[in-house]
């Protein structure tokens, strides 16, 4: 029985395998650059949430109280606090004792957990993981400057408007924020530092080179 010729199959040479192993080399080495910047991105997302969040809930509860002298403690605020495991808070000061509960803060509408951490504690089952900043991103100094030079709490009224120095405020307008805040968020693994600007008549917070963020 006369056998039939065998066909010869195409396949990659060495050459060829090399060239493919050095671009997938190539691919690897930008994509983990990408994951860098993304690291970056995503803080700043997180955090310009937390900021306009914080407003949003001003917007819809009117803190104003002409009878109650230190009524400006209770406006909604998102609070920095910084370290190796740097987070944040968003909470009303309802009892206007100057310590932030837990049941003060807010709700993440994202997992239905409180916008809530401790330094010394890991975060807990209740407490939302995207206020550890430390832990999530690496961040670990946060520094304000210009309106917000002093402080690294930021407070909104029922207009938007930005209040600082609200826990030793009196019942008048005078922790009104007059200059645009500058928070600098600083990483320990290398990516470049983040700010987030937040203006003083509106309130608008953005990130820094990127005005329509």
């Amino acid at each position: 029985m006369k056998q039939l010729p065998k066909k010869s199959l195409p396949a990659f040479t060495m050459l060829e395998l090399v060239f493919v192993i050095v671009v997938l080399g190539i691919l690897a080495a930008l994509a983990l650059q990408r994951i860098d910047r993304d690291i970056r991105q995503e803080a700043a997302d997180n955090i310009l949430s937390a900021i306009r969040y914080t407003q949003h809930l001003a917007l819809i509860d009117n803190r104003i109280d002409p009878n109650d002298q230190y009524w400006q403690k209770t406006l909604w605020k998102i609070e920095f606090t910084s370290g190796s495991n740097s987070y944040y808070t968003v909470s009303s000061d309802k009892n206007k004792d100057g310590i932030v509960q837990k049941t003060e803060t807010a709700i993440d509408p994202s997992n239905n957990k409180y916008l809530y951490h401790l330094n010394l504690n890991p975060v807990q089952n209740d407490e939302s993981p995207n206020v550890a900043l430390g832990i999530k991103y690496g961040i670990d100094t946060i520094t304000g400057s210009g309106g917000c030079a002093n402080t690294k709490e930021i407070a909104f009224g029922i207009n938007g408007r930005v209040f600082n120095g609200i826990n030793t405020a009196t019942n008048d307008y005078s922790t009104y924020m007059s200059n645009e805040c500058n928070l600098t968020f600083e990483f320990s693994g290398g990516q470049n530092s983040l700010i987030i600007t937040i203006l003083p008549e509106t309130g608008y917070a953005y990130i820094d080179g990127q005005e329509d963020s």
